[in-house]
């Protein structure tokens, strides 16, 4: 399109104010999402430090305060203190193979800090963190306790229902962090709250176009 002063103005150029040339409304987006998306990082990390911390509280409380062979009765028996230590995956699977957890935690401990560089949605810092905090919990074991490096054994206190894991196995702290994490990202997906712009575009939701706020 052709102006007055015969000036070309294609339909990508925005005209310049009385003020002078404003912010491109098309580009500004663009231009902060570096700063969300390291807004969103911090966010999902502090989340992780804080279930470590806190999972690593309560293992040393449980360590300090509990007997193996003397379970604790709270809430009318819905939750047994059950210390217990385990040299396995997540729920006592897979005892015999420590170090291959070890270094299995090790890699997605690394993939998911990685991963959360990339985030661009609230509710998935919240989903990552969950996830990075779980396992480097219960990795945080496999690297200091005993019986060695690498070789630690995870502990576990919590039982429900029944004690000495008659009804659920026993677990920690990291153990429902993780758990909680992965239950939230297979919701996100399932409802099509995908991690990136690509996947939602990839998922349209039914009964109009999605926000992509969360």
């Amino acid at each position: 399109m052709q102006t007055a002063g015969g000036a070309t103005l294609s339909e990508d150029t925005q005209p310049e104010t009385d003020a002078g040339s404003g912010p491109d409304e098309t580009t500004t987006p663009d231009k902060r999402m570096p700063a969300r998306r390291a807004g969103l990082t911090i966010a999902a990390l502090l989340l992780a430090v804080f279930a470590v911390g806190l999972d690593q509280w309560t293992k040393n409380l449980a360590e300090a305060n509990l007997e193996p062979s003397d379970p604790v009765r709270i809430l009318g028996g819905l939750v047994y203190l059950d210390l217990t230590w385990n040299s396995g995956a997540a729920f006592s699977l897979g005892t015999d193979y420590t170090w291959i957890f070890t270094i299995i935690a090790s890699a997605v401990v690394v993939f998911l800090i990685v991963l959360s560089t990339r985030i661009v949605y609230p509710v998935w810092a919240i989903a990552i963190g969950l996830v990075l905090g779980g396992a480097a919990g219960n990795l945080f074991d496999r690297y200091f306790r005993e019986p060695g490096f690498a070789h630690g054994h995870v502990v576990d206190f919590i039982s429900v229902f029944k004690p000495d894991a008659q009804a659920f196995p026993i677990f920690n702290i990291a153990d429902s962090a993780l758990c909680c994490g992965v239950v939230l990202i297979v919701l996100l997906e399932l409802t099509g709250h995908g991690f990136s712009p690509e996947s939602r575009k990839a998922s349209p939701s039914k009964g109009g176009k999605q926000k992509e706020t969360a």
